[in-house]
């Protein structure tokens, strides 16, 4: 993908009179070319998407945060992607203080839209590092429930599963819990649920992108190593942490063998691959559904809630709710060049 490529869109989808991949500074309803591109180390940046939008939404949205205490100097219309629609972002510069994420969400939905706020935003053009979850955001699934529908005890590990991801259950308690009622599966029955994994809409093309532009993934994830493995397969990641499951007579022992990837050990792997790779952490990115990413995310530069519960959206950075997870683009490729 090339920035020349972003700059074209179908002519129905520009929102006039914002140039598309433009800043326009903005005074009481007058949009005018910038002189000067907003200063991304300062200010918050505000982005609407997946919505159709017309001048009737930007002025909404720049009323709606200025009732906030967020003023708007600048507005930008852009398409990080032929894949995705155009999006819009507003550059508020003296505001600190974010609005929350879950206000921002019920207001979007009186739009039909997504809007999320941003500080520091990273740069999708130079080299970064995203880690994920991989149950419920690389995949649609929960790994540990289906492998529990296979032992006819679905109910009793799911209903465990939810305390824990709504952060009302010590994580690696719940997985042992968890685990010890699978003994005895095939693991026959585990290798054909491996080659069935239904991929989160978007994290395919999402991660082409990235390798593209020289970042650096990996899967930081509670759930089992031989999901994660055949994940890393599917969407070309870089390395993978996950649980390792103990089998003996090829079935399930219950058992969990070695150190137990939880919500410190997934911020243990985000802050050492930094590191390793001698990023800025502004340019590093963690996305996960749970509370058990939430420290992970915290460490991040940018921390996406994927399809999240409410707690988790709300303690966030950022959220995507609904759709493809290549919407992420929004949030690392706001326009900084002329």
């Amino acid at each position: 993908m090339s920035q020349t490529n972003m700059a074209q869109p179908h002519a129905e989808q520009v929102l006039q009179p914002l140039t598309l991949n433009s800043w326009f500074d903005y005074n009481e309803g007058n949009f005018t070319p910038a002189q000067t591109l907003p200063d991304k180390t300062a200010g918050i940046f505000s982005i609407a998407f997946a919505g159709g939008f017309e001048l009737t939404h930007v002025t909404s949205i720049i009323k709606f945060l200025k009732e906030h205490g967020l003023n708007v100097t600048a507005v930008c219309q852009y398409q990080p992607d032929l894949g995705l629609a155009p999006a819009l972002c507003f550059y508020s510069p003296e505001a600190d203080t974010k609005i929350n994420p879950l206000v921002l969400g019920e207001f979007a939905n009186t739009l039909d839209c997504q809007l999320v706020q941003v500080t520091t935003p990273p740069n999708l053009y130079e080299p970064g590092l995203l880690v994920m979850d991989m149950d419920s955001t690389a995949i649609t699934i929960e790994c540990i429930d289906e492998i529990a529908r296979l032992a006819d005890v679905y109910d009793d590990v799911a209903s465990v599963t939810a305390l824990a991801m709504a952060g009302k259950l010590d994580f690696s308690e719940s997985l042992n819990q968890r685990v010890a009622k699978l003994a005895g599966i095939e693991q026959s029955l585990i290798d054909e649920l491996k080659q069935t994994l239904p991929l989160m809409p978007g994290i395919k093309a999402l991660c082409q992108i990235l390798k593209q532009h020289h970042w650096y993934l990996a899967i930081a994830s509670g759930g089992f190593v031989p999901f994660a493995e055949r994940v890393q397969q599917l969407i070309g990641l870089d390395e993978v942490h996950a649980n390792v499951l103990e089998f003996e007579d090829n079935k399930l022992t219950g058992k969990v063998l070695g150190g137990i990837v939880d919500a410190q050990q997934k911020a243990v792997v985000l802050e050492t691959l930094q590191q390793k790779r001698g990023l800025a952490n502004t340019q590093t990115v963690a996305i996960g559904d749970g509370a058990n990413d939430l420290l992970m995310m915290e460490k991040a530069g940018l921390g996406v809630a994927v399809h999240g519960k409410p707690k988790v959206v709300e303690h966030a950075q950022a959220a995507i709710c609904q759709g493809s997870l290549l919407q992420l683009l929004y949030m690392l490729a706001i326009p900084f060049k002329k």
